[in-house]
């Protein structure tokens, strides 16, 4: 696919772009964006399309696109400001949720969201690196070969600070999350 785009086929492009839009856009919430995911993932695709000349002959491009996308929001971040960000990512994570509860039952729902806004509070107290290779592993749903490609870290130091992490959300939520049932 890659080469088609660089022997430029326009389409090929296209179809990379919808591909990966949905777990772009994801990355940029998950990474602060909130109100302005949309338009860092168009940002990140527009340098990701600019530097393709520099993308490695086989690699994969999920991790190199959603490094671009991280990247791209810490800027954005930067210039819109670590307090309008928080308060934008959790309007936005509640603004992700289905209109409709997957329970029809209301104490279920409520429960839920109860739920998810004490793991966003605590993924929120944890360090940069935390918050990163959780996110990575859980919330975007990436294997450990996938999070290690992303972050540029080796396999072992993706295993250590995962584990770190979890202990550190276990604690503060007083649950079980490091059996792996984060989300």
């Amino acid at each position: 696919m890659i080469a088609r785009v660089r022997a430029g086929e326009a389409e090929a492009y296209a179809q990379l772009v919808r591909a990966h839009t949905g777990v772009a856009l994801r990355a940029a919430v998950a990474f602060g964006a909130g109100a302005e995911a949309e338009d860092v993932v168009q940002s990140a695709f527009f340098k990701a399309y600019q530097a393709l000349g520099r993308f490695r002959e086989g690699a994969a491009f999920r991790p190199w696109l959603l490094r671009i996308v991280v990247n791209e929001t810490r800027n954005t971040l930067r210039s819109a400001g670590r307090a309008r960000a928080v308060a934008g990512r959790e309007a936005e994570l509640r603004g992700a949720e289905p209109v409709i509860p997957e329970s029809a039952d209301p104490a279920v729902a409520a429960l839920a969201e109860e739920r998810r806004t004490l793991l966003t509070a605590a993924l929120d107290e944890l360090s940069e690196e935390h918050r990163q290779v959780v996110t990575y592993r859980y919330l975007l749903e990436m294997d450990e070969a996938e999070t290690a490609r992303t972050l540029g870290w080796p396999r072992g130091t993706v295993k250590s600070r995962l584990n770190r992490a979890l202990k550190k959300l276990e604690k503060k939520l007083g649950t079980g999350v490091g059996g792996g049932d984060v989300g």
